[in-house]
């Protein structure tokens, strides 16, 4: 019986798999690390890009060296990789900024915590060792953070700067100056309120980056219909979601017989006049211009012409939200009672031309702080790279106006708090001590990697950047211009505080979620039945 009891029980379906203890550890700790490492090279102002080739007929290609972009394309099947993409993602949505940071920091933890499991550390030792550690490294940036709210040419100075450094691991990087401008000037028109939706980027190709430009006002990249005024001022809108073809009988599978074709001009003409009552049910309004998110056939479109009305059909529906939020109008979709309807309303409508394309302008919005950025370039995937990085740039814009302390970047910021981790370390006993030693040691590779990628030499640079830390230059970080040590303050490069804390605090959770882990089950995969009953 005793050697009955001794064989090996499943408790798992056939087919299910099941990874225990060390190969569990090692499996995850495999798995963040190589996303770690497949992102690390485009980390920093000399960071290389990736192309993405997606799957498919038509396959798409994405030239990219944004972090959350990158991961959120690949299909990754470990688990404690997905773990990676998720927090870069929520990095992405949350800040908007530091998507490549977060991932690189948790895989570099997760690096030094598998050396100190070799060593026979416990992995609960380990975490309470971070957490200390964490909690150290947040009250130190938070004292090195100043905030400048108070001074408007320092505060506008900052931003300008936050821009800048935003968009230096950019495409627009070699632009910067004209593009930090440029949102800086977007986000101080939402007057604090941080809606970025009221921000409308269009992409035209053509031109160069630098052509591209910020206009006051919403551009809607659709025509005018035919014979109908191209040019109105003091403008009431209707938005509209609503069939404005011919409603047929849209019961499936319903005939209409008649015995002669006079018949079925009577059924015409009935559709005609049901198409006209609704057009004067619209024209009830007091409008002088009607858009709408699906098709407007020819004979409304006359009518529409012959009342003087500008229509406009086809609206996307991203394009029909903004621009209900920015003409302070709503999207109808009955109109039988005018009274309830709130219309839409800009002092000038009018066309304009860009590159080769006609363009419908809507200046004087009721909502004063929208305004659109027109892109212009080459090639249709630097248009769509420079469109993320100025969201990148728009998004920590917008929360540095609800938070507006700063840190400074260039790898100061994680120095600083590699620092105060080590000071913890030394004056902390036991094991402890040698997890709060490796969190800084992972901070520390942060600046050691944007060294590298701009192919200067690591090892040098970190040491003279530490040995200033120790002489309490606390402002000093990497200058990836000249490959030397520099003053931050000086050069003005400065980063967003929310964005710093962001990296630090999801990096070392997601980090010590992934370290908890001792056991991998995969549920047996389901069976594939053959279908004996096609429809």
């Amino acid at each position: 019986m005793a050697s009955l009891s001794m064989a090996p029980v499943s408790i798992f379906k056939h087919g299910a798999d099941e990874e225990k203890a060390e190969t569990a550890r090692l499996s995850s700790f495999i798995g963040a690390i190589a996303i770690g490492d497949l992102v690390k090279s485009t980390l920093g102002p000399k960071g290389m890009d990736k192309i993405l080739i997606g799957g498919g007929k038509g396959s798409t290609v994405t030239v990219t060296n944004d972090g959350a972009t990158i991961l959120k394309a690949i299909g990754v099947d470990n688990p404690a990789a997905k773990v990676l993409v998720d927090m870069s993602k929520v990095q992405d949505d949350e800040v908007g900024d530091g998507t490549t940071s977060v991932t690189v920091l948790a895989a570099e933890l997760l690096r030094e915590a598998e050396l100190l499991i070799a060593k026979k550390i416990h992995p609960q030792t380990i975490i309470s060792g971070w957490r200390k550690a964490t909690q150290t490294a947040r009250e130190a940036l938070r004292e090195a953070a100043v905030n400048h709210s108070n001074d408007q040419a320092r505060f506008q100075e900052d931003l300008l700067n936050i821009a800048r450094t935003t968009l230096s691991s950019k495409l627009l990087t070699h632009h910067k100056d004209h593009f930090a401008k440029l949102a800086v000037d977007a986000v101080m028109r939402l007057k604090g309120s941080g809606n970025l939706e009221a921000i409308h980027v269009i992409k035209k190709l053509g031109g160069s980056l630098t052509d591209s430009y910020l206009d006051e006002g919403f551009l809607l990249d659709k025509k005018i219909g035919v014979n109908q005024p191209k040019r109105l001022e003091n403008v009431n809108i209707l938005i509209a979601n609503t069939g404005m073809d011919t409603d047929k009988i849209k019961i499936f599978g319903s005939r209409v017989r008649v015995d002669s074709t006079a018949k079925v001009a009577e059924i015409e003409l009935a559709e005609k006049e049901k198409m006209k009552e609704k057009v004067e049910r619209i024209l009830k309004h007091g409008i002088n211009c009607f858009i709408n998110r699906q098709l407007i056939y020819n004979y409304p479109e006359q009518l529409f012409a012959q009342a003087g009305v500008m229509a406009i059909e086809h609206a996307d529906f991203v394009g029909v939200e903004r621009l209900a939020l920015v003409t302070g109008g709503e999207i109808t979709s009955t109109f039988d009672h005018p009274e309830l309807v709130k219309l839409g309303h800009c002092k000038l409508i009018e066309e304009v031309m860009i590159g080769e394309d006609t363009l419908i302008h809507f200046s004087g919005v009721a909502m004063g702080e929208a305004c659109t950025v027109v892109l212009r370039g080459a090639t249709q995937q630097i248009l769509d790279e420079a469109e993320r990085s100025l969201h990148d740039a728009l998004c920590v814009l917008a929360q540095t106006v609800k938070e507006p302390r700063t840190v400074y970047g260039g790898g100061c910021s994680e120095m600083l708090m590699a620092k105060v981790v080590t000071d913890l370390a030394n004056r902390t006993p036991g094991k402890e001590a040698v997890a709060m030693e490796s969190f800084a040691k992972a901070l520390r590779m942060l600046p050691t990697i944007i060294a590298d990628n701009a192919g200067y030499d690591s090892a040098d640079l970190v040491a003279q950047l530490r040995a200033a830390h120790q002489e309490n230059k606390t402002t000093f970080g990497l200058d990836m211009s000249e490959g030397t040590v520099g003053n931050m303050a000086e050069l003005g490069i400065t980063e967003s505080f929310q964005v710093k804390r962001q990296v630090l605090l999801s990096a070392s959770e997601a980090a010590e979620m992934i370290l908890r882990v001792d056991n991998i089950i995969k549920a047996a995969p389901r069976k594939r039945v053959p279908d004996h009953h096609p429809c």
